[in-house]
């Protein structure tokens, strides 16, 4: 699907706030409301835009420990990698799950609490998954750069 520079600068512009009116964005991008309502509406129906979420401050609630776990599995079946895919899927903690290559099999995001609801995460429901054979931690000192926002634009 090609995507024209008002396409991609419609993208950006819902990627910085997805709450202004149509009106705001026609007048950004220098276009008819009913033009920028469509433009949407077509970026939508094919799936450019998955859904609208508001972005929430870890601090203010209490969700500011960030961790990255590597995880390695025993064996590399797929039935072992599918049903671990799927238990991750159920752990509200991951926010994002990555499959590597390299030394470890997958990269886990995960935001708890603090050290002891990690700790009762680790021991409770990550390690619980069958066939991990080994995992390893690192935690967030600083976050320097978090974006949602893919570059569309140079």
């Amino acid at each position: 699907m090609m995507l024209d520079i008002h396409d991609l600068k419609l993208l950006q512009l819902l990627q910085q706030n997805a709450k202004r009116t149509t009106k705001e964005y026609a007048h950004r991008l220098g276009l008819s409301t009913t033009a920028v309502y469509e433009r949407i509406k077509k970026l939508e129906r094919q799936g450019m835009v998955l859904h609208y979420v508001a972005l929430l401050d870890k601090k203010k609630v209490a969700l500011d420990f960030v961790v990255f776990c590597h995880v390695r599995l025993t064996r590399h079946t797929q039935a072992n990698i599918g049903y671990f895919e799927r238990e991750v899927m159920k752990l509200p903690e991951v926010m994002e799950c990555h499959h590597l290559s390299g030394d470890y099999d997958y990269l886990l995001k995960i935001v708890v609490r603090d050290m002891e609801a990690y700790r009762h995460f680790m021991v409770a429901k990550l390690t619980a998954i069958e066939h991990i054979g080994s995992t390893q931690s690192s935690f967030t000192i600083k976050e320097v750069k978090h974006t949602t926002a893919l570059p569309l634009l140079p």
